[in-house]
């Protein structure tokens, strides 16, 4: 690996990490549009259209998968937390390509 590939991959390294900061909303969990019936025998939900979208977020709680009731208003909030979390993944993925190519061509670049 050349000194200006290490230099690259140095540069994106510390630009990754710098968005890193930016995501502060991120949420990890996966979102769950369900519809209901009701309990009146003669609404039309018992018969083809049922109540909702009703909106969850369904996290992990010391182990156990737990739904968080997600009000309309704050719909759009928690997508954008899950793709912050999404985000998450991709760069701490890219990073672990960078970081082992700079571990194979002994160079750590702290």
């Amino acid at each position: 690996m050349s000194k200006d590939q290490v230099l690259l991959l140095l540069d994106e390294r510390r630009d990754l990490l710098q968005e890193l900061g930016d995501l502060s909303a991120l949420l990890h969990g996966s979102w769950v549009e369900r519809y209901s019936t009701c309990s009146r025998p003669n609404c039309s939900c018992h018969h083809g259209k049922r109540h909702g979208p009703r909106y969850y977020l369904v996290i992990n709680v010391k182990g156990r998968q737990r739904q968080r009731y997600i009000p309309v208003h704050l719909a759009d909030a928690v997508h954008e937390g899950l793709a912050q979390y999404r985000r998450l993944q991709e760069i701490v993925r890219r990073l672990t390509e960078i970081n082992l190519a700079l571990l194979r061509h002994n160079h750590t670049g702290k």
